[in-house]
């Protein structure tokens, strides 16, 4: 019986000895990215750590580290573009395959894949302008806001100003007021065909294509942060991962929408 006991103690402390080291061995990295800068493992991902930071973090213009960072060779090439006010650089991950977080706050965020030009942040809620999403960009993600997409084709990001008259829709355009006006608006943006107006389709999601220059027009009714802006954007490049590279120039930062939400 002795002999018993004692051979149940020694597995017992085995086990609590295995358990013990096993607690206390770092975390395989992911096997993506720049561990430190960007990147959380799976098993971190816990929305609680959103509630009370209800602004988001705001990004350099151009991150130089981590997995959402362009590389060396992009910020090198738009260089002389970067150094205009309101302009920027950046990579969109596709929507599923990436978690991502920010260092200083540990906030997780979707993965990369949406971007807010008017708050500079990856972190989806924040008045996000665009998503990435089986090779689509799309606009407008949730209630009465909406956005509107136009492909210019293989254009100069540097020559496009809201002043052209090629573009007075989309830069007079004015958001409506009552939400089932708004409702309608981004219903008839997201049908199949787009919005055909003086030679241009406007939509709210549109193919990526690579070398192409866009116009995006992003009304967010949102109550916490609504936004209006305009913005030009070129598909710099297509990774091999699914990722884009896109640089952008903000055009307009209109008033914030009001919205008179139905009873």
């Amino acid at each position: 019986m002795n002999r018993f006991l004692a051979a149940a103690f020694f597995i017992l402390a085995g086990s609590l000895l295995n358990a013990l080291v096993l607690a206390q061995s770092p975390m395989p990295p992911p096997p993506y990215g720049d561990y430190p800068a960007h990147v959380m493992p799976e098993e971190f991902f816990d929305l609680s750590l959103r509630r009370g930071f209800p602004k988001g973090i705001r990004e350099d213009r151009v991150l130089k580290e981590g997995l959402l960072a362009p590389s060396l060779a992009d910020r090198l090439a738009s260089a002389a573009f970067l150094r205009a006010r309101n302009t920027g650089l950046i990579r969109l991950l596709p929507r599923g395959p990436y978690l991502t977080y920010h260092k200083k706050t540990k906030l997780i965020s979707v993965g990369g894949a949406y971007y807010s030009f008017a708050n500079l942040t990856h972190d989806y809620g924040h008045s996000s302008d665009i998503e990435l999403h089986d090779d689509t960009l799309s606009s407008g993600f949730a209630g009465a806001d909406y956005g509107m997409l136009t492909n210019l084709g293989d254009v100069s990001l540097e020559g496009i100003s809201r002043e052209d008259p090629r573009f007075a829709f989309i830069s007079n355009y004015k958001p409506p007021k009552a939400e089932t006006q708004a409702r309608a608006e981004a219903q008839r943006f997201r049908l199949t065909g787009g919005v055909m107006i003086e030679g241009l389709l406007y939509r709210s999601s549109l193919p990526v294509q690579e070398k192409a220059t866009y116009l995006l027009r992003s009304i967010i009714y949102r109550r916490s942060q609504p936004s209006d802006v305009l913005v030009a954007f070129r598909v710099v490049r297509k990774e091999t991962d699914g990722s884009v590279i896109i640089a952008w120039k903000l055009l307009k930062n209109y008033h914030a929408p009001a919205l008179n939400r139905n009873k």
